[in-house]
């Protein structure tokens, strides 16, 4: 059992680094509904089930125009990002074809469905097949019609409470995510489980960093402090404020962007970045194989998101804060947020209360100056072991044998 600061009488079901493997159980069989074939964390999640010995065949959307996969995958059509109205037509398109392909879907032992809209996919394609799959629903995040106080909001969460009560399980990468909206609006309604946001443990992600004397730092040309934002760039806020770290220390920072921008939440992206010489986008990145190689230029790695501030922004502990662990790259957050309670909780990286306009360039500036500080939370990562970064071996076939025993057992 996991404490993770949910109320009493709340059951979380978590595992830490005695988890068994899948070794002596039959090989689960997983219908996977992802939001899109191409994301990074989808791979991740696919990777990390079939480490496990897990059998995955993706049922999926894309948001590029062609996706190759790993795994054996049925198209369910494109989607646009940030285009709701499009993301639910494509729901009931999506159904269609994956019910075209029943034979493949009935061998399936479980359904897992990655998002809401997936969810949604999920429980429509066993109706038009005729399936009594059992359901898995991951909430990777908790989107802002949800937590609305109109008519929109109640409209969404009781759907979502309508599809979630017929689960059997519920896999959250933060304790923020159950305390601040499961709990509050579906109490007793669910089987929590706690997987974190960590590397799968089967992946070549190489070797973590030597440690650095408590003064050494790594530093890029001429002495350049490197901070990097890594991931899904989906923040405007967090775009701006590191714009503004360009522009206040143009000699002696560097801003590093790796990932797909948002382009609906962020508009003008590469024009901003082009008119500052110490600004780069390096674009979409391959996980776990270029991590190592983007972590290895960088000092520090900003985890801080606006884009759904108070709610899901605050909620979350996003795939860089274990990504930067590893190796050992401390990362920057906002204070009184999940992802900034664990930085403090650990000691190995820097919080910046509000306004951050002035407290984060004010951090930046002594980091600069303290070689030791930064040096101290480099080390600090090193020392922590390998599983706060890295799911254990057997972790994810665990949660889905144990979400399975729980809905045979009703």
């Amino acid at each position: 059992m996991l404490d993770a600061g949910h109320p009493d009488d709340a059951t979380l079901v978590g595992f830490g680094t005695e988890s068994g493997d899948a070794q002596g159980s039959a090989m689960i069989r997983v219908a996977f509904f992802g939001h899109d074939a191409g994301d990074a964390a989808v791979r991740r999640r696919v990777r990390a089930m079939q480490d496990d010995g897990v059998s995955v065949r993706g049922f999926m959307m894309r948001r590029q125009d062609d996706v190759a996969t790993e795994w054996d995958n049925i198209d369910l059509g494109q989607t646009r990002d940030g285009a709701f109205v499009q993301r639910v037509a494509r729901i009931f398109s999506g159904a269609r074809a994956a019910a075209a392909a029943r034979g493949a879907l009935a061998d399936a032992d479980v359904i897992y469905a990655r998002n809401l809209d997936m969810l949604a996919c999920a429980f429509l394609t066993k109706r038009i097949a005729g399936l009594d799959t059992p359901v898995v629903y991951e909430s990777l995040d908790v989107h802002r019609l949800l937590t609305r106080a109109d008519i929109v909001g109640k409209a969404m969460r009781w759907f979502e409470k309508s599809l979630l009560r017929r689960t059997i399980g519920l896999v959250v990468s933060s304790p923020g995510f159950l305390r601040n909206h499961f709990e509050k609006h579906y109490r007793g309604l669910y089987v929590p489980f706690l997987v974190e946001n960590r590397l799968a443990a089967g992946s070549d992600f190489g070797p973590r960093p030597e440690p650095d004397a408590p003064d050494q730092v790594r530093s890029g040309a001429e002495g350049r402090l490197r901070l990097g934002w890594v991931g899904n760039l989906r923040c405007q806020r967090s775009f701006d404020l590191l714009c503004a770290l360009a522009d206040r220390y143009p000699d002696t920072i560097e801003i590093k962007l790796h990932g797909q921008p948002a382009r609906t939440e962020i508009p003008i992206f590469e024009p901003e970045i082009n008119a500052r010489a110490n600004m780069s986008f390096a674009g979409r990145y391959r996980s776990p194989e270029d991590l190592a190689v983007i972590y290895a230029g960088l000092d520090l790695v900003w985890a801080g998101d606006f884009m759904e501030a108070g709610y899901n922004s605050d909620w979350l502990l996003p795939n860089r804060l274990y990504e930067g662990g590893y190796y050992a790259t401390p990362a920057v957050a906002p204070a009184g947020t999940e992802t900034g309670d664990w930085i403090e909780r650990h000691a190995c990286g820097f919080t910046v209360a509000e306004p951050l306009d002035e407290t984060l360039p004010t951090m930046i500036g002594d980091v600069m100056r303290n070689d030791a500080a930064l040096g101290a939370c480099r080390n600090r990562l090193l020392a922590m072991t390998n599983e706060v970064f890295i799911e254990p071996k057997g972790f994810f076939s665990e949660v889905l044998e144990r979400a399975l025993a729980g809905s045979r057992s009703k």
